[in-house]
Parts: C-alpha cells; structure tokens; sequence
C-alpha cells in the first residue's frame, strides 16, 4: 500500500523498469485477480511457444558450453 498519490507514481516507474506490468486497483475479488493472472500466463505461454517455434532459444548444451568456456578465462 502506498501513502499517497506520488509514492505510487514512484512505486510503480520503478516496477516498470524492472519489466512488471503492475496494475494499481486491480479489485480484491479473488475471481477477477484470478482471471487477470490467469490471463497474463497464457499470453506468456503462447509468446514463449511462438518464440521457440521461430528457433529463437538458446540450447542446454550450448549455455553449458559457454560455462565452460568462461571457467577456462577466469
């Protein structure tokens, strides 16, 4: 909870540029904050399915590789 007007303006600049997509007086009604999230997940899903099926991820092998590579420098 915020105190005022200016504190939430702060609070939520601050969410936004870490990548939160917060949304001030989202009702308290359990099926409602449900749903939005509920919502938000599945467009999370389908854009990750989207981005994989465009070849655009990154495989086990080679984020292992790269580990390994990086211990050889340090």
């Amino acid at each position: 909870m915020t105190k005022n007007e200016q504190e939430e303006k702060i609070l939520l600049t601050f969410l936004e540029t870490l990548g939160y997509n917060y949304q001030a007086g989202v009702s308290d009604e359990v099926e409602k904050m449900n749903a939005v999230f509920l919502e938000k997940y599945r467009d999370d899903i389908e854009q990750a399915d989207a981005e994989i099926a465009d070849g655009d991820y990154v495989k086990q092998a080679d984020v292992e590789k790269l580990f390994r590579q990086r211990r050889k420098v340090f």
